[in-house]
């Protein structure tokens, strides 16, 4: 008899964060992105960076900016995953995208980002969702293509020398801007 908990269970929820989830934030985007849990995941940067993807004071800003939200993602009481959402005008920039790695592959991420284009189309009436993505990273834009969104070529650089945002063990690496149209 198969005793494991099944991988869907409840419906997935949305909510602000607020500080008193920073503790249980910075762990999940870390998952997500960097060391050894991040490998069982396909959005793992650990090849390309060591150390630290973010840092608590870094959740902590997102939670309290003005024109910022964090939106939290619960599964049956569970942090699954998360995402930034913040106001630029007429746009809204999406980042700190995680999805817990055993999680990942469910669809999750498809329903998380749709999610969050709806509610910044209505909180904000904005037009365009941008958001940057290591250029290098080609298997994850080649996913976000595949959501509408399309590469602009704009670059901007990577934070070599800041290990806030980790330890580069390329020296190629840099962000490019990927839109989508939300009207």
């Amino acid at each position: 008899m198969d005793t494991a908990a099944p991988r869907h269970t409840g419906p997935l929820t949305y909510r602000d964060a607020v500080l008193d989830d920073v503790p249980a934030l910075v762990p999940l985007v870390e998952s997500a992105y960097r060391g050894e849990s991040s490998r069982t995941g396909w959005t793992s940067e650990a090849d390309m960076i060591h150390g630290q993807r973010t840092d608590a004071r870094a959740v902590a800003e997102v939670v309290t900016a003005p024109g910022s939200r964090l939106m939290a993602v619960e599964r049956d009481g569970r942090l699954v995953a998360c995402c930034q959402l913040e106001h630029r005008g007429d746009i809204a920039y999406f980042g700190m995208f995680a999805v817990r790695p055993e999680n990942q592959g469910e669809g999750l991420g498809r329903q998380i980002i749709e999610e969050a284009e709806r509610r910044v189309r209505e909180m904000w009436d904005v037009r365009e969702m941008h958001m940057t993505v290591i250029s290098v990273r080609e298997e994850l834009i080649a996913w976000y293509e595949r959501r509408g969104y399309r590469r602009t070529g704009k670059m901007s650089p990577f934070p070599y020398g800041d290990e806030r945002f980790g330890i580069p063990q390329r020296d190629d690496l840099e962000f490019e801007l990927l839109v989508k149209n939300l009207v």
